[in-house]
């Protein structure tokens, strides 16, 4: 009896490390299929002021704000890689709003959302996203700040990521805070089903190239 409880305690603790394995190194990292709110969340979207390099494949809607870290990550090691499948990679910039008092976004910043909404340039965003974010000034462009129409621009896309976060969380989707988390990536499988991650964390890309038929290595 004794070595038999020896030997089920050993199996179920190599079950359990096994479980948690692949907890840790796959299912944690695996999107979310979106199955609530899903007009909602294409209304907010397509109505967004996206830009995109008009490429007739699978949509992917990318949120993202200029400074942050995993933006940059994401559309430097994976546009280009979605891109090469043809996937239409569409950007949602937007300029944060101010948190306890604490501005989080900076002038030129504000600017360049509001001219990328109104006037939804995908050369400018290159434009912006090749330049050092603390070398843009936003030259040639109308300041946003002191422009009552340009400055309600900047809020329409405060308010999208918020009327976003509930929806996506009501969905699995992990959420910050003051918002969604950054980059938020929602796209739409070769079967029709709709999926969104916060893909801060470099092990959720294959999930979303997998889905949109992208390779692991750009050309």
């Amino acid at each position: 009896m004794g070595k038999f409880i020896f030997w089920l305690v050993v199996i179920v603790v190599l079950v359990l490390a096994a479980v948690f394995a692949w907890w840790w190194f796959d299912a944690r990292w695996r999107p979310q299929t979106i199955t609530k709110n899903q007009a909602e969340i294409v209304r907010i979207l397509e109505s967004s002021g996206y830009v995109s390099p008009g490429l007739g494949g699978p949509k992917a809607y990318i949120v993202v704000f200029r400074s942050c870290p995993d933006c940059i990550r994401y559309v430097a090691e994976e546009l280009p890689k979605l891109q090469a499948a043809g996937v239409d990679t569409r950007i949602v910039a937007i300029a944060r709003a101010e948190i306890g008092g604490v501005e989080k976004s900076t002038p030129p910043e504000r600017t360049t959302v509001a001219e990328l909404w109104i006037n939804r340039s995908w050369p400018l965003w290159e434009q912006w996203n090749s330049t050092a974010v603390e070398a843009w000034t936003a030259p040639g462009l109308h300041p946003a700040d002191g422009d009552m129409a340009r400055t309600a621009v900047v809020e329409v896309g405060r308010k999208a990521v918020a009327d976003l976060k509930p929806l996506l969380s009501a969905n699995g989707v992990q959420v910050g805070e003051a918002g969604v988390k950054y980059p938020t990536v929602i796209w739409w499988t070769k079967d029709g089903e709709m999926k969104a991650c916060a893909c801060e964390d470099p092990r959720t890309y294959r999930f979303v190239r997998k889905d949109l038929g992208a390779k692991d290595r750009a050309p």
